[in-house]
């Protein structure tokens, strides 16, 4: 399976995590939809709980933050080998640092941003925790794309911060493309949702690897989520869209499962 021990390159989609209004709920959710065991954080984490896979961590779930009322949401993080660095091209390339890089404990180096077009992301450098330990398997994170109406400024945005180059491989009046490392390898994608419903504000969009995925959106709905779109084929996979209990929108994707596969 897709295993990683070591600190994930600069600008390697890295980690993820949902924040909502009730981690417990979200508990007993993802552990019941992607066989989750989530473990407990000690008491100074404030409340941060890790969900684990085969022994290794695969996403995080904790409080919001702040007093600020916001929606429960996925972050997709970005690998950083100098958080403040990448916080200071954030800023150079007109993003936003919603808070400036700070030390969680001795696990990492951390900050919150936004794209100039309002799309938010995590920077993560890593110390004790290093990131996801397992990708691309069930129940864990395989893909991370942005949907934006600013599609261009966006890849221009991100080559600026990571370096990224982007092939495109959209077709059939469908604009995407792939962000690749610097080996042309790709790491995730972006779409262009312009005229598309609800698309007034770009978001990162995180999919988890299923067995199956119209027995997985199947069973979210008996878990209390609302299937947003789908289930649809795709050359990438057969694919769903939800909204979890608290509002939080993710992918569910088999990928074994594709168009002429």
């Amino acid at each position: 399976m897709p295993t990683r021990d070591n600190p994930w390159p600069q600008g390697t989609p890295c980690w993820v995590d949902c924040s909502v209004d009730d981690p417990g709920a979200a508990r007993d959710f993802y552990a019941r939809l992607l066989g989750w065991d989530v473990l407990d954080s000690p008491p100074e984490a404030g409340g941060y709980l890790m969900a684990m896979i085969d022994g290794r961590p695969a996403a995080g779930i904790g409080p919001k933050m702040g007093d600020m009322p916001m929606p429960s949401v996925w972050t997709t993080y970005f690998a950083a080998d100098d958080a403040d660095a990448v916080a200071a091209a954030v800023q150079a390339a007109g993003g936003t640092v919603f808070v400036p890089p700070f030390d969680v404990m001795d696990v990492g180096r951390m900050f919150v941003a936004a794209d100039p077009a309002g799309g938010v992301f995590g920077v993560w450098e890593a110390k004790s925790h290093t990131g996801a330990g397992i990708f691309n398997e069930t129940g864990a994170y395989c893909w991370n794309d942005l949907h934006t109406t600013a599609y261009a400024p966006s890849q221009e945005f991100y080559r600026q911060v990571f370096g990224w180059g982007f092939d495109e491989i959209g077709g059939g009046g469908m604009v995407y493309s792939t962000f690749n490392d610097p080996d042309g390898r790709p790491m995730g994608g972006f779409a262009d949702t312009t005229g598309q419903p609800g698309s007034d504000m770009p978001y990162w969009l995180t999919w988890f690897q299923v067995s199956g995925t119209d027995d997985a959106l199947a069973r979210a709905t008996e878990l209390g989520a609302k299937v947003l779109m789908g289930p649809d084929d795709s050359p990438f996979g057969r694919m769903g869209v939800v909204a979890g209990p608290q509002g939080e929108v993710f992918g569910l994707i088999d990928t074994n499962v594709t168009i002429g596969g």
